[in-house]
């Protein structure tokens, strides 16, 4: 009677632990644009974030296999997947649930799957044993239902994407379409700048750089009128681009930088150079940054194939567009041509700077007037943005800034403030980058550690490889905090007048 009772028991913590955990998992997959394999990926990382998490999800195993020989063993697995992992909260530190049409939907299917599985295996004798099955592995659960409706998804959306197409048609404003591993919105917002005064022109808003994203911000922004949309596109993997391509084909392409960002998903920088050169195909014109080197080989071959190609740098010197930093600030040429100068400008790169340029003399506007322009450019908010605390410490925000050539500038910015206090580096390291990520991360601390005086290493998805790095070096303090909330209380108990802190990266706390 009293193993009845406990199997009772398990299976309904068992069903409750699925509950759970399926939010948990939502909450992940909604984070990751409702990828199918994020959900697993990220339980993944989870589990293996600390000691504590290693041991429970252990017990949740262990529970899972002992079910199978004395049945109330599943109540382990149900309460260890109820509490944890741990860090990884329901509710959620920098992003709730948002209850959309979609996540409703994917919750839905995948409730409705566990339900199946657990109403069978009850059905064959075994209801606590597949609920507990079913609990430890419910971000599966999660991405199972994001495979199943993602072709469905993409059904659906289709009515957006053919009324976008025909909204563009009908409108018939240049396209310029930007893509890159990074830069790309700053590139965007610098172009607004230069043609804005001379062209109508409407911008995807940030972050819209998807094939929902960028219909929605044509359906919903473009307006009769619009001379110019210039269209930011992301990309997660070979195909994507070459996608919203055939139905938002740009006249103006950009490609800005390519680095080790979203490594994981492409496999290698060959890959994605590939995808994000798919930009081009439709193209009358492609402007590109010729100080990269894959980026200055691949304007080689789109020449050959008959494309106009408009080079641009910042380091090179035989570039059509080039715009470098001197002593006295920066100095703009065009076709081997001193043309203006202006001050450097804070929390710029001045090759996003020349790709924007770049295209804004490629739409006709008066080059003196584009050049005037730039030195009233500024940065992208969280992306190198320096400001001064009424306390007096001058804080240094890169928060949205992710890759390995954006955080040397930044660090680069820290060292040039002149402080009489101390440099300070907060930090969780840099994501995304495949096999590369802790080798660029670990090199990032060593850099660090070069101009900081504290180094506050911020969660645990980097902390071994920042460690590594930090290591051993002379009258450095390093902190490690759980959260950047910690970090910025830290910071604000800590810090004086005379002080800097650089925020360098943030993460969302579907990450470790």
């Amino acid at each position: 009677m009293m193993t009845r009772v406990l199997s009772a028991a398990a299976l309904i913590c068992c069903i409750a632990a699925t509950a759970t955990g399926g939010l948990r998992w939502l909450r992940v997959a909604q984070r990751e644009h409702y990828l199918a394999g994020s959900a697993t990926r990220f339980a993944g990382r989870w589990w293996r974030s600390s000691p504590v998490n290693v041991v429970v999800a252990l017990a949740a195993g262990v529970g899972l296999v002992g079910s199978f020989w004395f049945r109330p063993a599943a109540l382990i697995t149900g309460v260890c997947c109820i509490v944890a992992p741990f860090g990884l909260s329901i509710r959620g530190r920098t992003s709730a649930l948002a209850w959309t049409r979609r996540l409703k939907t994917v919750g839905v299917v995948a409730a409705g799957v566990a339900g199946i599985v657990v109403t069978i295996g009850s059905a064959l004798g075994y209801g606590p044993e597949m609920a507990a099955l079913i609990a430890l592995g419910s971000c599966l659960i999660i991405d199972l239902a994001l495979a199943i409706l993602d072709p469905l998804e993409r059904k659906a959306s289709r009515r957006f994407v053919d009324q976008a197409s025909l909204r563009l048609i009908r409108i018939a404003p240049i396209v310029v379409g930007i893509t890159g591993s990074f830069g790309k919105t700053s590139t965007k917002n610098h172009l607004v700048g230069l043609i804005g005064p001379d062209r109508a022109v409407v911008p995807s808003p940030r972050s819209f750089n998807n094939r929902a994203g960028l219909a929605l911000s044509i359906n919903e922004h473009l307006a009769d009128g619009t001379q110019v949309f210039i269209a930011e596109m992301g990309t997660y993997g070979p195909g994507e681009i070459a996608e919203m391509c055939s139905w938002c084909p740009p006249t103006i392409a950009v490609l800005t930088a390519i680095g080790p960002v979203h490594l994981e998903r492409f496999g290698s920088l060959d890959t994605t150079v590939a995808a994000k050169a798919e930009i081009a195909a439709s193209a009358a014109c492609v402007v590109v940054n010729i100080d990269d080197e894959r980026l200055s080989g691949l304007a080689e071959r789109l020449a050959l194939e008959g494309k106009k190609v408009v080079r641009v740098a910042s380091v090179r010197r035989d570039a059509d567009v080039v715009i470098t930093a001197e002593a006295t600030g920066w100095a703009i040429e065009i076709k081997g041509v001193k043309v203006g100068a202006c001050p450097a400008l804070i929390g710029v790169q001045p090759t996003n700077v020349a790709c924007a340029l770049a295209v804004a003399l490629e739409l006709g506007v008066n080059q003196d007037s584009a050049v005037a322009r730039v030195g009233s450019l500024s940065n992208v908010e969280n992306r190198l943005g320096v400001v001064h605390a009424p306390s007096g410490v001058v804080i240094i925000d890169d928060t949205f800034n992710s890759n390995p050539a954006g955080a040397s500038v930044a660090l680069a910015a820290l060292r040039g403030i002149e402080v009489t206090g101390r440099r300070v580096v907060v930090t969780p390291g840099m994501i995304e980058m495949g096999a590369r990520q802790a080798i660029e991360n670990e090199e990032f601390a060593r850099r660090a550690a070069m101009v900081a005086d504290v180094v506050i290493v911020v969660g645990r998805t980097n902390r071994a490889s920042l460690m590594r790095g930090l290591t051993g070096v002379s009258g450095l303090v390093v902190i490690e905090q759980a959260t950047r909330d910690k970090a910025v209380d830290w910071v604000r108990a800590s810090l004086r007048q005379g002080d800097a802190v650089l925020y360098e990266n943030d993460l969302p706390d579907n990450y470790p």
